[in-house]
């Protein structure tokens, strides 16, 4: 195959050689003047399909943290709110032992009512503590309305039992605040497992004052009941009323049986019975209620001033629990908290990772660029200078 060579042959290729070199510059320029290395596409198909996912990537790092310091704010907010709850609660422990003082006298007694109906105040407003976007701490999904409201005294609950999960990290979750049941509604009574209390027929000067597992791990959830035949002998009767053991009753000591530990005080007389059981559950505002109706109690009898100091034992005991579930509460917000603290330094370093890629795929390095600008512009200077040589050239000054 022959190739002919001609004047016009050369002017193209001479054209062609400048448009490129033009181009080329051109693009050096671009990136130069945005400082990226792809400026388009079709620079580095591949590397720019996976910038394009490392920024998606970037962008849902960045919706996990949105949506972590809103729950980092709901969880410090609860913090908070069962702190000042349990500080409360420590106030109604206070007065409850107080109020079981016998030098009190029945107006005493009114002031301290009167303070624990201030108190229980106090605690409604704090379970309708709203987070600052018009949304309701505790009312768990149902957030949109006051989850706690009182009717004839008596405080319901209306929202629902869902803790939500928040995604903070690829892959980690951390729970949103507790719905308010199970802070203030779901309260269990005695020690939380175990309860007890006097019968109300009772005529001696016996207080419960103790009840409890006695660690040996026998007990199985029966009832029982300690009928005493005299002021120092008792009967241990099951749930069918059978007797099932007897003993001495001293004051002050501990009384164990099938796994449980009782401890009474006083001398009872004969026929008092004393209960124990599985604990219930009562919510912390009725708890209080309970409590301010004891105080309004007719003591103008000893058997009244003691049905009273085994009312107000018992308070001491469901008052100590609900402390113990704020306490617990706030544990397991905490718990949370350092976990949204650990998404986010894996949100960090995945971030800084993913800029440290995006950079080593789409930044220029100047100093290769502007080594390449220079290299081109002497091209396209050579180029031009060759072509207006060309220009004054014809085939036929070499057959002259």
């Amino acid at each position: 195959m022959m190739n002919r060579i001609s004047s016009n042959m050369m002017y193209d290729q001479s054209v062609a050689l400048m448009l490129s070199k033009q181009s080329k510059l051109n693009h050096l320029e671009q990136q130069l003047s945005t400082g990226k290395k792809i400026v388009s596409a079709k620079d580095d198909p591949v590397g720019s399909g996976t910038a394009v996912g490392m920024d998606r990537v970037l962008a849902e790092l960045e919706k996990l943290g949105s949506n972590a310091n809103a729950a980092q704010n709901r969880l410090g907010l609860q913090e908070n709110v069962l702190s000042q709850a349990g500080e409360l609660l420590q106030q109604v422990s206070d007065l409850t032992v107080q109020a079981n003082n016998p030098a009190l006298s029945n107006e005493d007694r009114k002031g301290v009512a009167n303070e624990l109906k201030a108190i229980k105040d106090s605690l409604l407003a704090l379970a309708n503590t709203t987070d600052g976007s018009g949304r309701y701490l505790f009312g768990g999904a149902a957030d949109a309305n006051a989850p706690f409201t009182v009717s004839n005294g008596i405080v319901s609950y209306n929202g629902d039992q869902t803790q939500r999960q928040v995604e903070v990290a690829p892959g980690t979750f951390i729970k949103d605040a507790l719905p308010g049941s199970e802070i203030f509604m779901r309260v269990r009574t005695g020690d939380g497992t175990v309860d007890g209390a006097a019968a109300s027929a009772n005529t001696g000067q016996a207080v419960l004052t103790d009840i409890s597992r006695d660690g040996s791990g026998s007990w199985d959830g029966s009832s029982y009941s300690l009928h005493f035949t005299a002021a120092d002998t008792y009967e241990v009767r099951d749930a069918r009323n059978a007797v099932i053991g007897t003993g001495t009753y001293a004051s002050g000591e501990d009384i164990t049986f099938e796994g449980l530990r009782v401890r009474i005080e006083g001398t009872p007389a004969a026929g008092d019975t004393f209960n124990a059981g599985q604990a219930g559950t009562r919510d912390v505002f009725a708890t209080i209620d309970q409590l301010v109706q004891t105080l309004q109690m007719d003591t103008s009898t000893q058997a009244g001033r003691t049905a009273q100091q085994n009312a107000l034992q018992g308070s001491i005991r469901d008052v100590r629990r609900a402390s113990e579930l704020m306490i617990d509460a706030r544990a397991a917000g905490g718990a949370q908290l350092a976990a949204a603290d650990d998404a986010a330094s894996l949100r960090e370093a995945n971030t800084v990772t993913l800029k440290t890629s995006l950079s080593q795929m789409r930044d220029l390095n100047y100093a290769d660029a502007i080594g390449q600008y220079k290299l081109e512009g002497a091209a396209l200077q050579a180029a031009q200078t060759i072509f207006t040589q060309m220009q004054s050239m014809s085939l036929f000054n070499m057959i002259r």
